[in-house]
């Protein structure tokens, strides 16, 4: 090895051991000490605000009275609910295995928020896997610490994440010390994922309700278990998200084909609105009371309840998106004006969700094709693989892959043998669904793989932001127009 690349590995090993000290001193040591570098930008300043709301959010407009009422009866009812549910969590296993109907049907009203960590331990199996693998979340945390080369990514997301939430908002507090152990010990245990920008959310989520060690755990449920089976979300190409994006076209190819051509007409392809959809489910695009019970739907459902909700969310706004006449303002409305007011309450929205899973299930498509082998672990979980020299240096890829440039080239090839007809009578409509491999989903794959490509990844390096040529000015993009400052997001 030459001199001036052990000088850049040293450089690297020292920046991660830089960051690794702030995480584990923490917020109220590293104030003790003088020159900590702490950027003043890098704490929120909510010196003025008028309601923290139940869940932790900071608000810096005063909550509506109907807002606050709704708090209230909300609550009142989770109370009248709790101890129904305290003798379901005593003998959860005989619900889950014999009485399902009654557990799905309870899931669907809410779980009380006071229960729901307790209720997401079970659904999600982690104290079984706890009780199995004693002592390896510490092993896999020390190991991050000495040998993660996704540590500067993993610290650049961390103040990403919830940023108007009173346990995130401060640097180095005690959730993104938490948030910052659970994404390094994970991105050891399973090195094929490593880290991905997307699992902050995941892992944000679920460090509200359950601690350190149970939010390891519940992670890799999520993307191991068979109808969760994120793994595949987060791995180079993104094969899963793929799928559950064609899927979702052709769902609404099938229920919703007026607003389907709207899109279409406005050359509005879903992975510009849908993707937090399907990639961190729902975080940040609904109000997080409706985006709990969303979780709360998922975990006992699986990926059924994601497809059917991206369904439900644009079947109870059709009627608004039909006007919205520019790709713009219905990817702001999707992505932004419905997070802030969905427009419909939690239990009618939740409702309307169970029926569409029915719906959907009624026409076999409440569940996307079977994933290919592709989507699922190959390696051993917790198996150290030494990181190459250009992981270890952070270097950029320069180019795609073999499989990827495959994939490319066989997309662009499809695609120019079909084309697109985009005056496509409607009284075709039949055999536009028939057709629709041929046509549409060819030509949307093309933007989805140059786009999820340039996601971040521990195996695909290089982020869009790096790709754009110097000419542009980064300040100047919209994240409406170009799916990269919606994936740096997430």
């Amino acid at each position: 090895m030459d001199e001036s690349l052990e000088d850049e590995l040293k450089r690297a090993n020292q920046e991660r051991q830089d960051i690794v000290k702030k995480y584990v001193l923490g917020r109220k040591q590293l104030d003790k000490l003088e020159g900590n570098n702490i950027n003043k930008w890098e704490d929120p300043d909510f010196g003025l605000y008028y309601k923290i709301d139940r869940y932790g959010f900071i608000h810096t407009e005063a909550l509506s009275r109907e807002f606050d009422e709704n708090e209230k009866k909300e609550k009142e009812v989770e109370i009248q609910r709790a101890q129904k549910w305290l003798k379901m969590h005593k003998s959860f296993e005989k619900f889950r295995n014999y009485n399902r109907e009654k557990l799905q049907r309870r899931i669907f009203k809410g779980i009380p928020d006071k229960l729901r960590g307790a209720i997401w331990l079970k659904l999600l199996q982690v104290e079984k896997q706890m009780k199995d693998n004693p002592g390896v979340y510490n092993k896999m945390l020390n190991l991050a610490y000495n040998h993660s080369t996704d540590i500067r990514q993993i610290d650049n997301d961390i103040n990403r994440c919830f940023r108007d939430h009173e346990y995130f908002r401060e640097r180095y507090s005690t959730k993104q010390q938490q948030l910052f152990n659970v994404l390094s010990a994970y991105s050891m245990y399973n090195m094929e994922v490593g880290y991905c920008q997307g699992m902050s959310s995941i892992v944000g989520v679920l460090l509200f309700y359950l601690n350190e060690e149970e939010a390891f755990w519940a992670l890799h449920a999520l993307m191991i278990e068979k109808k969760f089976a994120m793994h595949g979300l987060y791995i180079v190409g993104f094969p899963k998200l793929m799928r559950l994006l064609t899927h979702h076209d052709k769902i609404l190819m099938k229920f919703l084909p007026k607003l389907k051509k709207h899109f279409d007409k406005q050359n509005l392809d879903a992975v510009l609105y849908s993707l937090k959809w399907f990639f961190v489910i729902f975080v940040e695009r609904i109000p997080f009371s409706l985006c709990l019970r969303v979780w709360d739907v998922y975990l006992l459902e699986g990926e059924r309840a994601v497809t059917a909700m991206a369904f439900t969310i644009l079947k109870l706004h059709a009627t608004k998106l039909l006007k919205l006449k520019d790709m713009d303002a219905i990817t702001d409305y999707l992505q932004y004006k419905l997070n802030k007011n969905f427009g419909y309450s939690d239990n009618y929205v939740i409702k309307s969700l169970e029926t569409s899973i029915i719906e959907l299930r009624g026409k076999r498509m409440d569940l996307p094709p079977p994933a290919n082998d592709v989507e699922f672990p190959k390696c051993e979980m917790g198996q150290f693989i030494e990181p190459t020299i250009e992981k270890k240096l952070g270097l950029r890829a320069e180019c795609f892959t073999d499989s990827e440039r495959n994939v490319t080239e066989f997309v662009i090839h499809r695609n120019e043998e079909n084309g697109i007809d985009g005056d496509e009578d409607e009284d075709h409509e039949d055999d536009a669904i028939s057709n629709y491999n041929n046509t549409v989903e060819n030509s949307m794959l093309i933007r989805r793989f140059k786009s999820m490509n340039s996601l971040n990844t521990t195996t695909s390096i290089a982020t869009s932001i790096n790709s754009i040529p110097s000419e542009f000015n980064q300040n100047d993009l919209d994240d409406d127009d170009f799916v990269i400052v919606e994936t740096t997001r997430l």
